[in-house]
């Protein structure tokens, strides 16, 4: 198949194409804007493979989605391309808006122009895949699960960009007969994870020697997916989902965000000490709570298990390690992103 991935230059859409190229037989275009986030060196190594090609484009742009879909003619849309950090959306949401709304409706509006034009079996095949975030379901108590069915009740402005278009999507496929597909995916972390982000944010800080900034209590938990059970799971949706239907994805693996911190820094005890012989856990400084944070999310995953036969096969402790061993051995990747980028810097206090 010809698989269309937005966002394939980022973190989660950089892990499909590596994935995809891996150990598949389709063709990836990889259509990216290259923002702040986004860079080629997370597909550097498959970029030399006759069946991906890449388009530096924006999903706002028409003019650029339909020729980039007239060229390359996809069997499968999966739209990854969002701003995504919430700290930043408390800041700025004007680009959380634009992007995740205005993007979505516009890869909507092409994919449905481009599915109209097509035979009859190619229509059928056809799919259009949304990938979004556990975030627009608001915030669970101490109990319970976010199921396909619980209402949303998105608390950021980047949930409640995310939810318009998961909104927008869902109206797509019953307005206009659109072959849709939507996945909810609880909090990702692995490779090339931009280090503005919880887990890789707290290696570069220790290893700098910087304090480690724990929100509020640290209390607020969190279920944990390794970036690389994810994809695999965007794989088996896009191929063997039914259109229409909802898929959460989750990693069953349930974490207070100060559990994780002190786990990245027991894993960096072990491999990489410090030069002093204290734990990188007594850099672990409490600082003002991210305004509206919600207090838990949790996945249940039971329809994608049951329907599509997808499992995560990493535990946290597996796949924290993995990560961090991958950071410690790619320094070269996240420093100079660090440095050009104003990565490690803390946004969304809404001073």
């Amino acid at each position: 198949m010809r698989i269309f991935v937005t966002g394939g230059a980022g973190f989660i859409g950089s892990a499909l194409v590596r994935h995809l190229i891996a150990n598949t037989e389709h063709e990836v275009l990889n259509f990216d804007k290259l923002t702040y986030a986004g860079t080629l060196s997370t597909v550097a190594e498959v970029a030399s493979s006759n069946r991906y090609r890449f388009v530096q484009a924006d999903v706002c742009d028409a003019a650029a989605v339909r020729a980039a879909i007239a060229e390359f003619r996809p069997d499968v849309i999966t739209h990854l391309a969002a701003e995504s950090h919430v700290d930043r959306s408390i800041d700025a949401p004007d680009a959380f808006i634009q992007t995740n709304l205005v993007g979505t409706f516009t890869m909507l509006s092409e994919a449905r122009a481009y599915w109209q034009s097509l035979d009859e079996t190619a229509r059928s095949a056809f799919r259009f895949h949304h990938i979004s975030t556990d975030e627009v379901y608001g915030s669970l108590g101490d109990e319970g699960l976010f199921t396909e069915e619980t209402p949303y009740d998105p608390r950021s402005p980047y949930s409640a960009s995310k939810a318009g278009s998961d909104h927008l999507v869902s109206a797509w496929g019953h307005t206009f007969g659109l072959p849709v597909l939507i996945t909810n995916c609880s909090n990702n972390y692995g490779p090339y994870h931009f280090p503005e982000k919880l887990i890789p944010l707290m290696i570069v800080k220790a290893l700098a020697g910087d304090a480690l900034p724990v929100y509020g209590k640290g209390a607020n938990v969190r279920d944990w997916l390794y970036v690389e059970d994810h994809v695999r799971a965007l794989h088996a949706v896009f191929e063997r989902g039914t259109p229409g239907r909802t898929y959460n994805v989750g990693g069953n693996n349930e974490k207070k965000n100060l559990e994780v911190v002190e786990t990245v820094c027991r894993i960096l005890d072990e491999q990489r000490p410090r030069a002093d012989g204290q734990s990188y856990a007594t850099q672990i400084a409490f600082v003002a709570d991210r305004p509206g944070h919600d207090a838990r999310y949790a996945i249940d995953a039971s329809r994608i298990r049951d329907e599509i036969g997808w499992e995560p096969r990493e535990t946290f402790d597996t796949g924290i390690e993995k990560t961090v061993r991958w950071y410690l051995d790619n320094e070269d990747w996240w420093r100079g992103i660090v440095d050009e980028r104003q990565a490690d810097q803390r946004r969304g206090l809404a001073a």
